[in-house]
C-alpha cells in the first residue's frame, strides 16, 4: 500500500466542463462507446470514426467513451477501440471541439501511475476539460503476466494506483512510498490539471462499495434487470451519503442497442442490451432516469443499422424527451 504525505495542495478543487455535460443529479445523459459500428468477432474496422465522432458531437451526445485493451485476447472477444486510448484519445480530441471525452476503463495495475496522472493531466489542458477518467483493476488474465504484474495482487494494486495519482495529481512535490518506487518530494509532476481531475471507478475492481462511495467521483457498472439496477443505484446512492453527505457523485451504466426501424419492436434480448425500437428504448431510458441513472453508454457492436443512421433517430426522437426529464415543470 501507498505511503503517502501529501504537499501542498495546488489543484483548484472543482470539475471541469467534460464531467458537467454528462452529470447532473436526477438528469439522464447519452454517451457512445467506440467502435461507433457493428462488428462480428473481436476486431472492428475502425473506419470512418473521426467523422461519426463528430457526427455525435453535432447530434448532442454527452460523450465519446474510450477503452483500454492492452493485448488481444482471442477467447474474450472484444479489443475495444483497437488503438491505444491515449494516443486515440488525442486523435479523438483533435477532431472534435466540445463533447467529453471519457475512459471506460484504464487499467490501473497495468501501468505506472505517475505515467497515468501525466497523460491524464495532459489531456485535461490541451482539451479544455473535457476528460472523464473512468479507471479500473482489470479483467483480463492473459494480460498480467505479459506485463509482470501478479492478477490476484489488481485490487491491492488499484487502490494504491488511486491514491498515488490523487496526490500526484493534486498536490506539489508530494512525498510517495509505492510499489513503484520512492518520489522524496524532490520532484513534481506537470501538469496538474486545471481543477479537480473527475475519477470514475468502473465495476467494483476488488473493493467494498464504501471504499467506491468515498474514493471515487462516481461509479461505472453494467446492465441488469431494471429491479437489480434500482437496488444497486440505491445502494449506491446511501454509501455515498454516508461518505460524502451532500456530495453528487453519478451512477452510469453501459448498455448494447439493436435499434430496430420498426419504432414499435418490442425488445429482444441480445447480450448485455436488446434489440427493439425507439419507443420501448425510450420507455427504458426513462424508467432508468426514475431509477437514478445519471448516463448511459451505448454500445452499437450487434446493430444491424448504420450507426449514424442509429443516432440520428436517437437525437431527433429520444434525446429531446429525454433532455425534458430533467427540467422543472412550468405551470
Amino acid at each position: 500500500m501507498a505511503n503517502l504525505t501529501d504537499g501542498e495542495l495546488v489543484a483548484p478543487q472543482f470539475f471541469g466542463r467534460g464531467f458537467h455535460q454528462m452529470f447532473a443529479p436526477h438528469r439522464l445523459t447519452l454517451g457512445i462507446f467506440f467502435p461507433i459500428e457493428a462488428f462480428k468477432g473481436d476486431q472492428p474496422s475502425m473506419a470512418n470514426q473521426e467523422k461519426l465522432a463528430r457526427h455525435a458531437e453535432e447530434l448532442g451526445f454527452a460523450a465519446l467513451w474510450f477503452r483500454d485493451v492492452p493485448l488481444r485476447d482471442p477467447n474474450f472477444g472484444d479489443v475495444g477501440q483497437v488503438y491505444d486510448p491515449w494516443v486515440y484519445l488525442g486523435w479523438i480530441a483533435a477532431h472534435t471541439g466540445s463533447i467529453a471525452l471519457a475512459t471506460g476503463a484504464i487499467v490501473l495495475p497495468l501501468r505506472h501511475p505517475l505515467h497515468t496522472a501525466k497523460a491524464s493531466a495532459s489531456l485535461d489542458r490541451l482539451t479544455g476539460q473535457r476528460l472523464v477518467l473512468g479507471v479500473a483493476s482489470g479483467d483480463r488474465p492473459v494480460e498480467f503476466p505479459a506485463f509482470g504484474i501478479d492478477y490476484e495482487a489488481r485490487a491491492t494494486l488499484f487502490r494504491e494506483n488511486m491514491h498515488v495519482m490523487r496526490s500526484a495529481l493534486e498536490t506539489g512535490f508530494p512525498v510517495l512510498r509505492t510499489s513503484y518506487g520512492v518520489l522524496n518530494g524532490n520532484a513534481d509532476l506537470v501538469p496538474k490539471p486545471a481543477g479537480r481531475l473527475p475519477m470514475l471507478v468502473t465495476g467494483h475492481s476488488g473493493q467494498r462499495m464504501d471504499w467506491i462511495a468515498a474514493n471515487a467521483d462516481g461509479w461505472i457498472t453494467y446492465p441488469r434487470g431494471v429491479e437489480r439496477q434500482a437496488e444497486v443505484a440505491s445502494h449506491w446512492r446511501a454509501a455515498v451519503e454516508t461518505a460524502a453527505p451532500g456530495v453528487f457523485k453519478p451512477f452510469v451504466q453501459s448498455f448494447y442497442l439493436d435499434l430496430s426501424d420498426d419504432p414499435d419492436q418490442d425488445a429482444v434480448p441480445i447480450h448485455l442490451g436488446f434489440r427493439g425500437g425507439r419507443k420501448i428504448v425510450l420507455r427504458f431510458l426513462e424508467t432508468l432516469h426514475a431509477i437514478g441513472v445519471n448516463h448511459v453508454i451505448l454500445n452499437f457492436k450487434y446493430g444491424a443499422r448504420a450507426p449514424a443512421e442509429v443516432m440520428e433517430e436517437l437525437a431527433q426522437e429520444v434525446l429531446p424527451r429525454i433532455d425534458a426529464l430533467s427540467k422543472p415543470v412550468v405551470h
